[in-house]
């Protein structure tokens, strides 16, 4: 369908049935609409005689005058018998590169695709999606990340900064760059790690006032209860299934696709830990998963409810995994067997020996050290009186 495209028509037209409007002013242009979608594209006849197709970016990125400036860009290199396909630097633009790394990169390999493609979205291509890679610069990069500092978001902006330096470094070894304008750029913020670590009276009063500080967040009560004793990221048990579960050797297996660093991790579960689960498959019902919130959720909610649990300095969920590792430190636990509970390959496949010589699984070693936990986190919580005997290494 051929017709003066607006401003107004383009911005209104909804994603939906495939259809393709060509613009009437500039020849060859068209803007696809796609279900999910609205992108440019620019189609032209080859010296060879043969029809062909150039994507120039999405809407709204790309805007409609962004798109007739490469239409007739492209229309220029055709005039001179060449084809606008092949001198992709000097024809793609920053949101083209954005979504060719997006489809052939990071939905096929990273577990965190959703998040990067969101960043890239929100934070990349409105602010810099029209320009050509060609004519890329540190200034556009600054700009991008000046806006989100300027909103107090500081990791936000060192994510992106991390966004944006692989974006371009994959373009550089693909070649559809020749050099990448962000190498040398420092992050934004320097990277601050948490160090918060909560103590026995913060922990029993944490296990004691979830019921009342999130009354009605059952789940999350049971993630953050399952953080605490398994030790485990918050995302992987908001993420909890239930064919991960063998509740007969109480055991939660993670593929590894379930696990930040990609390789499966197995856990022991104690009596603690599986009385949880139970409460929680029961509620599940025929859910496959066994709680109906996104790890973004656990954290909202505890970030509301902070001034009902009463525990100063302020607290966040994956503050739980650190605070039982170093439980499990404390009674004694070895470093290699935290490593191997805590799934870090750091720890457990250092050196030659660890990543090459032992193949040993460390199943029992967690079993203890994670039963040893339970035992003394019931202690600190009132559940149970008994004294804990740390662990004590093999030959002490």
């Amino acid at each position: 369908m051929r017709i003066a495209l607006t401003d107004r028509f383009v911005a209104g037209t909804k994603a939906g049935t495939r259809t393709e409007f060509f613009d009437s002013r500039v020849t060859g242009l068209s803007l696809r609409i796609s279900p999910t979608a609205k992108s440019w594209a620019f189609h032209f006849t080859t010296a060879a005689g043969k029809r062909a197709r150039l994507t120039l970016g999405p809407f709204p990125a790309v805007t409609l005058a962004g798109a007739r400036g490469l239409a007739l860009e492209a229309q220029a290199a055709v005039q001179a018998g060449a084809d606008p396909r092949t001198s992709k630097a000097g024809a793609m633009t920053v949101a083209t590169l954005v979504e060719s790394y997006l489809a052939k990169h990071v939905r096929p390999n990273l577990r965190s695709a959703k998040q990067v493609e969101r960043r890239l979205r929100k934070n990349v291509l409105p602010l810099v999606g029209s320009v050509r890679l060609a004519d890329l610069h540190r200034r556009d990069i600054n700009r991008v990340l000046d806006q989100i500092v300027g909103r107090g978001r500081l990791v936000e902006a060192n994510r992106v900064f991390g966004d944006i330096r692989a974006v371009l470094r994959w373009a550089v070894a693909r070649g559809d760059l020749d050099r990448d304008p962000g190498a040398g750029m420092d992050a934004p913020s320097p990277t601050r790690w948490r160090d918060r670590v909560l103590n026995d009276a913060e922990i029993r009063r944490l296990w004691h006032v979830l019921p009342t500080a999130l009354p009605r967040q059952i789940d999350c009560q049971r993630v953050l209860r399952l953080c605490l004793l398994t030790g485990q990221r918050v995302g992987e048990v908001a993420g909890m299934r239930r064919d991960e579960l063998d509740l007969n050797t109480r055991t939660w297996a993670l593929a590894g696709v379930r696990t930040k660093n990609g390789h499966p991790h197995s856990v022991p579960l104690s009596d603690p830990a599986v009385g949880i689960i139970e409460q929680a498959l029961a509620d599940a019902g025929d859910r496959p998963c066994l709680f109906a919130l996104p790890p973004v959720a656990v954290a909202r909610f505890v970030e509301r409810a902070q001034a009902k649990f009463g525990i100063m300095p302020a607290w966040v969920a994956h503050d739980l995994r650190r605070t039982a590792l170093t439980q499990m430190a404390a009674l004694g636990v070895e470093p290699v067997v935290l490593g191997h509970v805590a799934n870090h390959r750091t720890t457990t496949r250092a050196g030659i020996t660890l990543s090459v010589y032992v193949k040993h699984s460390y199943d029992a070693e967690k079993r203890r050290a994670l039963t040893l936990w339970a035992d003394r986190l019931g202690a600190i919580i009132g559940n149970t009186g008994a004294d804990v005997v740390p662990m004590r290494g093999r030959h002490a």
